[in-house]
């Protein structure tokens, strides 16, 4: 479960007349790694408190500015383990320029344990189909997602369906397009693996679950190319 996952942003929307500040960027991401550290094992007491009151957003604010100090396009997350109780995700979401903040951050960190655990991309859910994902009135669970995939040179195109879409605005369906991906395979092997992505309307013929997608995907790497379905 997702406890929260932003940016931080300002109290007030920028004049659009006026130019964006400029956004300070560390020089050494070994540097901004240890220091970040430093800073989020200042923070955790803190955290933890807010975390076992159910208040997550009383530390969001300070760990924004945490975030933003290791580099100010990163992104993170609070969410539930999958082995430790939680996991503290900071990604560049596959930015190559971003990679070296993320490795040094990820090299700098504290072995996992009990209470935590760390991620450098969004590490994929243990398993999808016991997600159901609330969308205003609409309760999308994942165990209905079916995919058609076409493998070519080890990329994958693939076309998604869910019986819900139909109920759904185009901005929802887009969302309930990629997050069952993401869900499945995690941030980092979807941007290495997926090229294109579609939303199916109807489902298509020989759609598969999300759990043989993995299979699928989690397999490539110098096969031959294969199809499971055509990808519409």
């Amino acid at each position: 479960m997702r406890l929260f996952r932003r940016k931080s942003t300002a109290a007030d929307p920028p004049d659009p007349r006026t130019a964006w500040p400029e956004q300070h960027v560390p020089e050494d991401p070994a540097v901004a790694a240890e220091t970040f550290w430093q800073g989020w094992y200042d923070l955790l007491p803190m955290v933890s408190a807010a975390l076992g009151g159910g208040e997550p957003h009383r530390v969001e604010h300070e760990l924004c500015q945490l975030v933003e100090a290791l580099h100010p396009r990163l992104h993170f997350s609070l969410e539930r383990g999958r082995r430790s109780i939680y996991a503290l995700v900071v990604t560049g979401q596959e930015d190559p320029e971003l990679r070296p903040f993320t490795d040094a951050w990820r090299a700098a960190a504290p072995p996992d344990d009990a209470i935590w655990e760390y991620h450098d991309s969004v590490p994929p859910v243990p398993d999808p189909t016991e997600v159901t994902v609330n969308l205003g009135e609409h309760r999308i669970s994942l165990a209905d997602v079916r995919v058609v995939a076409q493998v070519e040179d080890d990329v994958v195109d693939v076309a998604v369906f869910h019986p819900g879409f139909r109920h759904l605005d185009e901005a929802a369906r887009l969302t309930m397009t990629f997050l069952p991906l993401d869900a499945t395979l995690g941030e980092r092997l979807a941007a290495e693996r997926l090229r294109r992505v579609e939303t199916a309307e109807t489902e298509p013929a020989g759609a598969i679950t999300l759990l043989e997608f993995r299979e699928l995907v989690r397999a490539l790497g110098g096969g031959t190319p294969e199809n499971v379905g055509a990808a519409d």
